[in-house]
């Protein structure tokens, strides 16, 4: 594996990134970089990672992204060095208020939640996304994993759903992620409950695909995301993403049937069918000559 950061990845306004990004040939790899804090989640961690998804997704060359961290643990969840106060976003200094720049919550009154943003700037990714769960992760270190395509955990990894023990609720919109990935009964289960989730029972309620020794799991989820994305042409991969993703929470069927319609008809006129069918019928591999960043149509 070789490091890049030149290539994907800017650099933080601060002089300790968070994060740090490096390239596996056509693999991002994105580690959360606290190791002396669990990588514990900041505001800055989820600024970083959002603007390296930018990254990613502007970047041709780019096929999938791995997600993962430094250390002994995924991620501990949100830093709570300022104690009592950690989560009382009332004063924050330039606290960013609903309806302004990159915030989505619909009301001018309510900061929106930093995690909600990460996440939805995941689920809006172009490049298909497997997380690495290297150990224990908890609050927003699980919430932040449930946008990605595949999660491959760690043989000591655990998921703790511990808002309410916390006084709060689950975020990051994780309400509407979490029972679509392992159903409501057990979403509201495990969150009412504020439940220590072991990785046996997170892989046998569909949260996590693969469990391996954890020496391991970085090597088996970039093995994943090079098998997801080595014959399938790039922007067929990132609109195949955003159509499962988006009509999840379709309300009928039709919706589907609209969204389809429009992909199949701009992807039909493309360069890349016309590879995909010759070189299929040649008994060839394909060259795809569109790409993410010129030639993904607009259908939503």
């Amino acid at each position: 594996m070789t490091s890049d950061t030149s290539e994907v990845g800017r650099k933080s306004r601060q002089d300790q990134p968070t994060i740090t990004v490096e390239r596996d040939g056509e693999i991002a790899i994105f580690r959360l970089n606290r190791p002396d804090r669990l990588n514990a989640f900041t505001m800055q961690m989820g600024e970083e990672l959002r603007a390296a998804f930018d990254d990613t997704d502007a970047d041709d060359s780019v096929r999938a992204v791995v997600l993962t961290g430094n250390g002994r643990a995924f991620c501990a969840g949100a830093d709570l060095e300022a104690g009592g106060s950690t989560f009382d976003a009332s004063s924050a200094p330039g606290a960013k208020r609903a309806g302004q720049d990159d915030s989505v919550v619909d009301s001018d009154e309510v900061p929106a939640d930093e995690g909600g943003k990460l996440t939805l700037r995941m689920f809006a990714s172009l490049k298909p996304i497997v997380v690495a769960v290297n150990g224990p992760s908890a609050g927003v270190g699980v919430t932040m994993t449930l946008p990605a395509d595949v999660r491959i955990a760690s043989e000591d990894a655990k998921f703790g759903f511990v808002f309410a023990a916390r006084g709060l609720v689950p975020e990051a919109a994780s309400s509407w992620f979490l029972p679509r990935l392992v159903g409501l009964p057990t979403a509201l289960q495990w969150t009412i409950g504020a439940k220590m989730v072991p990785v046996a029972e997170a892989h046998e309620r569909g949260l996590i695909q693969q469990v391996v020794p954890k020496d391991q799991v970085l090597d088996t989820a970039i093995a994943v995301a090079r098998e997801m994305t080595a014959n399938s042409a790039p922007v067929s991969a990132a609109l195949t993403r955003q159509l499962l993703w988006r009509m999840a929470g379709a309300p009928s069927p039709l919706d589907a049937h609209v969204a389809d319609s429009k992909a199949i008809f701009y992807r039909g006129q493309s360069g890349d069918v016309y590879e995909g069918v010759m070189s299929f019928l040649e008994k060839r591999s394909a060259t795809y000559p569109n790409t993410v960043s010129a030639d993904l149509p607009e259908i939503f």
